[in-house]
């Protein structure tokens, strides 16, 4: 059996159900600009559509997406890690994802038992999302 080509498979977004709206866009905004992820688009709501706010580079699709879902509560260990150009950046957004109110799970620095240039930070968002930023070269 061959295996299909994926050549180009990605991921093209994720939503993730949030108990404030508001305050997780505000949140998001924060922690998510040292990366250059900002707010992209707002959908309002709609008779088969919960409201979802959208976040992405400028000028590029959104990829990751909070919906307004009151009461909603996330599986345990989910986990949403960011690409950072450099460790710089897996610093910056470290400091602003705590100044936005997240708790921290792991302060920036090598995490040697993924690979030995792995540099990541980790959070958790005010939903209990587990957050990371993460770079993978010196």
């Amino acid at each position: 059996m061959t295996s299909p080509d994926r050549t180009g498979s990605q991921i093209d977004h994720l939503n993730f159900g949030v108990s404030d709206l508001q305050a997780s866009a505000e949140f998001y905004r924060g922690a998510l600009a040292p990366l250059g992820i900002t707010e992209i688009m707002r959908v309002p709501p709609g008779a088969e559509q919960l409201a979802m706010i959208a976040f992405g580079w400028a000028h590029v699709k959104p990829f990751f997406w909070i919906v307004d879902a009151p009461g909603s509560q996330v599986g345990p260990h989910t986990h949403l890690a960011f690409s950072a150009p450099d460790r710089t950046t897996v610093d910056a957004f470290h400091d602003a994802a705590l100044a936005a109110g997240a708790t921290e799970l792991r302060p920036p620095g090598l995490q040697p038992e993924y690979h030995a240039t792995y540099y990541g930070s980790f959070v958790r968002d005010l939903n209990g999302i587990d957050l990371e930023a993460v770079c993978h070269h010196v």
